[in-house]
């Protein structure tokens, strides 16, 4: 299981990169082995105002559905559309080509929030 040290991550096992005014957000390496083959990603709207802790998109799987939260408030700048034709991808490359959207306008205080890589690496063990 991998846990990259530069991400921040949320008891619901979503992770968050910060670069600069950008937040991308996707599920973790824990979150895709739990949920099996992912088989369908509902990617939320572009420049949707989304609530930190509030469903904005759905991950499907062979096993289930699952809500994914905003683990921070802001504006959705950016979505992943390759996870359309390439669902999967979440399970194959969590970290990187798996992202599923970009947040901005997010503040200090929901990243605070947020666990540390050891923090969530302790929740799941």
């Amino acid at each position: 299981m991998d846990f990259p040290k530069d991400l921040k991550y949320t008891k619901e096992h979503i992770w968050v990169r910060v670069d600069g005014d950008d937040a991308t957000i996707g599920i973790t390496d824990y979150a895709q082995s739990e949920l099996g083959e992912i088989v369908f990603v509902e990617l939320p709207a572009l420049d949707i105002e989304v609530e930190k802790d509030a469903s904005f998109c759905v991950v499907e799987s062979t096993k289930t559905a699952s809500d994914i939260y905003a683990p921070v408030s802001g504006k959705v700048s950016a979505i992943n559309n390759d996870l359309e034709s390439n669902p999967n991808t979440v399970n194959e490359d969590p970290y990187n080509a798996g992202w599923i959207a970009k947040i901005t306008g997010f503040t200090a205080e929901d990243l605070a929030s947020l666990l540390s890589a050891d923090d969530y690496e302790a929740l799941v063990k």
